[in-house]
């Protein structure tokens, strides 16, 4: 589980950008890594729209930001394509990361429990540390201005 001032859970999985990710290769930057339901749904497009929109304060910032979502690459490519989003998706069909990262669990939904992707984000410090950790993300659409107001308020 993720635990602020402590290190993240290293990751590797494939990017929209055809290359594998993990955390020690991004040593030295702020990395805001978002988890996100379903590609093309409409609070995962409005969450991914508005860190679009926000890519030029966010790069300011040292940041740099990675969707995760169990969505295949191909799904991620229509989703980039279709929106314009200049940062990387990382596919995790497996659950393996989402999980780790507390981002994939028991939720309610329509008023009732299930098991699915739960709406988190994380920034991990230059040093590999969560710096913050949202564990549940209440409204998409405004979720990325959070980001950068923290940033710029704890950087």
């Amino acid at each position: 589980m993720i635990t602020e001032g402590k290190p993240a859970p290293d990751f590797e999985l494939l990017g929209s950008d055809g290359k594998t990710h993990n955390l020690a290769e991004y040593r030295g930057k702020r990395v805001v890594i978002y988890f996100y339901p379903r590609d093309n749904t409409p609070g995962c497009t409005k969450e991914a729209c508005g860190f679009r929109d926000l890519q030029p304060e966010l790069a300011d910032l040292n940041a740099v930001v990675l969707g995760v979502s169990k969505d295949s690459l191909k799904s991620h490519d229509k989703f980039i394509r279709d929106f314009g989003l200049p940062f990387t998706l990382l596919s995790d069909p497996d659950l393996g990361m989402m999980k780790a990262y507390g981002a994939y669990g028991a939720k309610i939904m329509y008023g009732k429990p299930v098991e699915g992707v739960i709406r988190s984000t994380v920034i991990i410090a230059a040093d590999g540390k969560v710096l913050k950790h949202w564990q549940k993300v209440a409204k998409a659409e405004t979720h990325p201005q959070d980001v950068v107001k923290f940033l710029k308020e704890h950087v």
